[in-house]
């Protein structure tokens, strides 16, 4: 280990002191009026599992505004919409349950964070409602908040993600299919890779 590390609690506090008052005590247990506003609106949170086998995931998930549904104070459930059959997500929670999601809003510097614990389910009673084009997704995340707090501005801020004058030009990045034709050995032609993926995105979506 190197004498610049820090591998310890203690070590950590030393380094950067008490944390602030007022994010010592915004932590809650539960859904309060406002949470439950921000997930009505967002279209997108990031997902993050882990288990001793597969180690640890960051998953994004978005649909239309709300698709996260609020059961109770205490409960989220969340579609599982297509996808490519990976799971990593669901493999890391069969195994253990503990969950972080992150929400955004676009256009909003502040986020949303939820810690809980999560299970799949396949009850069609509670997944039929969250159909979309008439599929109903195959199974969903029950998941129970254990801890939720709204997440300053500081990090989109910095970002500038909502600002569209720094966004990058689109064609200053590889396409999909060019990566997956330096990434993936049976990948002949990154034409053929960006049309098969362009279609999915229409035929798959849902």
């Amino acid at each position: 280990m190197e004498a610049s590390e820090i591998a310890t609690r203690e070590s950590l506090y030393d380094c950067y002191g008490d944390a602030n008052e007022r994010a010592a005590k915004k932590q809650m247990d539960k859904l309060d009026k406002h949470c439950r506003h921000f997930i009505s609106l967002s279209p997108f949170f990031v997902l993050s599992t882990s288990s001793s086998l597969l180690g640890t995931d960051a998953s994004p998930r978005g649909d239309a505004p709300g698709f996260v549904k609020v059961l109770d104070d205490h409960t989220l459930i969340v579609p599982d919409r297509k996808g490519n059959n990976r799971v990593d997500s669901m493999k890391n929670i069969v195994e253990n349950p503990n969950i972080g999601m992150l929400f955004l809003l676009p256009g909003v510097n502040e986020t949303l964070r939820i810690n809980g614990k999560a299970r799949v389910t396949t009850d069609k009673a509670m997944l039929e409602p969250m159909s979309v084009r008439g599929k109903c997704p195959k199974t969903g995340l029950i998941v129970e908040v254990k801890e939720v707090f709204m997440h300053c501005a500081k990090a989109l801020i910095r970002s500038h993600l909502w600002d569209s004058e720094r966004h990058i030009e689109r064609s200053s990045f590889p396409t999909l299919g060019e990566i997956f034709k330096d990434q993936i050995a049976d990948v002949e032609s990154s034409e053929e890779a960006d049309k098969a993926i362009q279609e999915s995105y229409v035929i798959n979506l849902y």
